[in-house]
């Protein structure tokens, strides 16, 4: 074997030298990264060189030989930091309290998700009446004692009798479902495999889901996702009798899922290119029976330039209620009846506003209509028709979701949160409107030390954006507080205020946290989402980078206290302003960010962000404004960049850690600073969800460990715990 495969001797890049703190850091050796000169892409007459690409197979010998050499790079300089263990210690203060989840109701049953504080998994617990005592459904932790494999509950038959539940492994999207019989709390001998972003839409003896074909041994994390489709698993079958409901066989690349309306009226059909515009169709159950490949569904929406979908049907008028963008970009909610869908026809029931109106629910015979305001919740109830509107009052400026139920529900839950409250859930009486806290955490610091007050600044173009600013009460602007600012900016997703116990470490010691509300979110609409998407993604870094110099302008800190960071869609947001304005920022922590946007669509579901991103090979311009934000093609030689820790995982199959991988790579050999490059590999994790506990302590420790260390700040601690147990509220 030619031995240029294996990695050279280590390039020392960094002797000590002193930290922003005065002290002085260990010194850093990267390894290597062989270079594939032959590498590349030939795009639209230019070559686009890749000597990384080496790094996208993720089942190598070479490449795991890679991850080990970098982490442990990583570790001996995080070990290195003299309060890094401190921090990981006090994060577990903080993140040791019970949390409780709002109950789902399933006939006489409430299923509630409980960790008494450091479980590394939620455990599932259901009890019989509201009232009623707490029995262990699902333990994670008991059938997973390494506290890598999450479950959910997934829906419940309609009678009320069978619980579907889907299994995640390892952080994996990959989804296997089982089945549970209520009546005798047993599982049953039903398991469907290859699942991926599904639920279960049940109809009589079985339920609706999807699936894709099973991949090749050894791609199962990285190969494209094509072709999924819709079956229909009836109890008791294997999986390989399962019934095919839908499936397109000329275009692989696209989402499709099934629901089942509440009384089994209805099947819906959602098939989408991507995350952002779907088609909507539906089938008389009552009528047509099980659906078949051949069924001629009938559509409530094609093409996919819109948004529409069912929010429920109502049996006493026979009509849908259905939530809609179309001819209003804040969206509005109308009554189609589905012997006449045409929009001609539709009859408008909560007109357009000002205001967003992100979601509505149904319970009880009301409807629930959940409202952003300057990127927070207000919610309205109404009566099916419209009518009868009240505003129900929040405990505060927060976020706020969910008061639906069934049809014949008296009541309902709901859960709240902000930047200082973790969740309180609240049950909700349809009947007398009043809510009652159903469970408030005690937390291990006291949140009327902080507040939050939102500010709007101008972005390069004039466009003003709004932005959250949060600290302790006796924050100054001296011009150096320690500060995060945290953005997301795609796919119509909208920051509202939430809970982050990791993010106390930040506040606590009288840091700033700052949270704009960049174009391409959802925030302020579609008009505001498509603003940043495609050939306008540049409004997006603007908007970011607007933030960091008001930040820096205000006095609320300067370039050296100040950090970036985000995930995913926000991962890319950070590689592209670091590598566009690396002057601008003390510490940047991408985490499994999309950082190859001429090559994101050839890995698992990367397909469906082209009409979010565009796509390099479609044509010559959609190339051109890609590669002009591109993190990875647009690393320079010769630059000093900021502190940078590149964070992501093994079994991240959402955003493969291939971008992450090259990413580095290549910042590692262009760095001319002093600072550290770094990336940080997480073993049998994922994108992010499910991730146990043990794993989230250790990664936040690090993360806060290394953006602390290189802003040249030292945390303060107490010296025992005595002074957080007596702050206890």
């Amino acid at each position: 074997m030619d031995k240029r495969i294996f990695f050279a001797a280590a390039i020392l890049v960094a002797c000590d030298q002193a930290a922003p703190d005065g002290s002085t850091m260990t010194a850093i050796t990267y390894p290597a990264t062989r270079q594939d000169p032959a590498a590349g892409d030939s795009l639209f007459g230019e070559w686009v060189a890749d000597p990384y690409r080496w790094l996208e197979n993720d089942t190598s010998a070479e490449t795991a030989a890679w991850v080990k050499q970098e982490n442990a790079v990583t570790q001996d300089f995080l070990k290195g930091i003299p309060f890094r263990d401190a921090i990981e210690e006090r994060y577990s203060e903080l993140f040791n309290f019970p949390k409780v989840s709002a109950p789902t109701k399933v006939g006489d049953l409430y299923f509630i998700h409980k960790n008494t504080g450091l479980q590394n998994q939620f455990v599932i617990y259901v009890r019989q009446g509201l009232e009623g005592e707490d029995k262990v459904f699902i333990d994670p932790n008991a059938i997973d004692p390494n506290g890598t494999t999450t479950f959910d509950l997934l829906g419940a038959s309609n009678d009320d009798r069978y619980m579907a539940v889907s299994i995640n492994k390892a952080g994996s999207d990959w989804q296997e479902i089982e089945v549970w019989d209520l009546s005798t709390m047993t599982k049953l001998g039903d398991h469907l495999n290859w699942c991926k972003f599904t639920g279960a839409a049940w109809y009589r003896d079985g339920f609706f889901y999807s699936r894709y074909p099973e991949p090749a041994k050894g791609t199962e994390l990285s190969t494209a996702n094509k072709f999924q489709k819709v079956y229909y698993h009836k109890l008791g079958d294997p999986q390989e009798k399962d019934v095919l409901v839908w499936e397109n066989k000329e275009n692989g690349d696209l989402y499709v899922g099934a629901g089942v309306t509440e009384g089994e009226e209805f099947a819906t059909l959602y098939v989408s290119t991507g995350t952002d515009g779907f088609e909507m169709y539906y089938h008389d159950l009552r009528k047509g029976g099980l659906p078949t490949p051949a069924t001629k569904w009938v559509a409530l929406q094609q093409g996919f330039e819109h948004k529409t979908s069912i929010v429920d049907f109502v049996p006493t008028t026979g009509h849908f209620l259905v939530l809609t963008e179309v001819d209003a970009p804040n969206y509005r909610l109308v009554e189609v009846d589905p012997a006449k869908p045409a929009q001609k026809d539709w009859r408008e029931v909560i007109p357009q506003r000002s205001e967003l109106l992100q979601g509505v629910n149904s319970g009880g015979g009301l409807l629930f209509a959940s409202y952003l305001k300057n990127a927070t919740t207000r919610i309205r109830r109404f009566k099916l028709d419209g009518s009868d509107e009240q505003e129900i009052q929040l405990p505060d400026i927060g976020s706020a979701g969910g008061f639906g139920g069934k049809r014949d529900a008296t009541f309902g839950f709901y859960g709240f949160t902000s930047f200082t409250d973790p969740g309180t859930s609240y049950k909700y009486d349809y009947a007398t409107g009043e809510s009652e806290v159903f469970y408030r955490p005690k937390l291990m610091f006291d949140p009327n030390d902080y507040m939050t007050e939102q500010v709007t600044y101008a972005s390069n173009d004039g466009t003003q954006v709004p932005m959250f600013i949060v600290h302790r009460k006796d924050a100054q602007k001296n011009g150096r507080n320690p500060t995060l600012l945290y953005a997301y900016g795609g796919f119509n997703i909208s920051l509202t205020p939430s809970f982050s116990t990791s993010r106390m470490l930040l506040l606590e010691q009288g840091g700033v946290y700052a949270q704009p509300s960049l174009r391409g979110g959802g925030e302020f609409g579609e008009e505001w989402h498509k603003a940043g998407m495609k050939e306008k993604k540049q409004n997006v870094f603007d908007d970011f980078i607007s933030a960091a110099e008001y930040l820096i302008g205000e006095k609320w800190t300067d370039t050296p206290h100040l950090a970036v960071n985000g995930g995913s869609n926000g991962g890319l947001l950070i590689g592209a302003v670091e590598t566009q304005r690396p002057d601008l920022f003390g510490v940047c922590v991408p985490e499994v960010g999309v950082l190859d946007m001429l090559r994101f669509q050839k890995f698992t579901a990367g397909f469906g962000w082209v009409p979010e991103y565009g796509n390099a090979e479609n044509s010559k311009e959609e190339y051109a404004y890609l590669k002009a934000y591109s993190p990875l093609h647009n690393i320079h030689p010769g630059t000093k960049y900021p502190a940078t820790l590149v964070m992501t995982a093994d079994h991240d199959d959402r955003v493969v850690p291939a971008h992450s991988f090259k990413f580095i790579s290549t910042l590692q050999a262009a760095q001319a600073g002093p600072a550290p490059v770094l990336i940080r590999i997480e073993t049998q994790a994922g994108h992010g969800a499910g991730k146990p506990t043990a794993k989230i302590i250790e990664e936040q420790a690090d993360k806060w460990a290394f953006i602390f260390r290189n802003m040249g700040f030292t945390p303060q601690y107490p010296d025992s715990t005595s002074e957080a147990q007596a702050s206890m509220h």
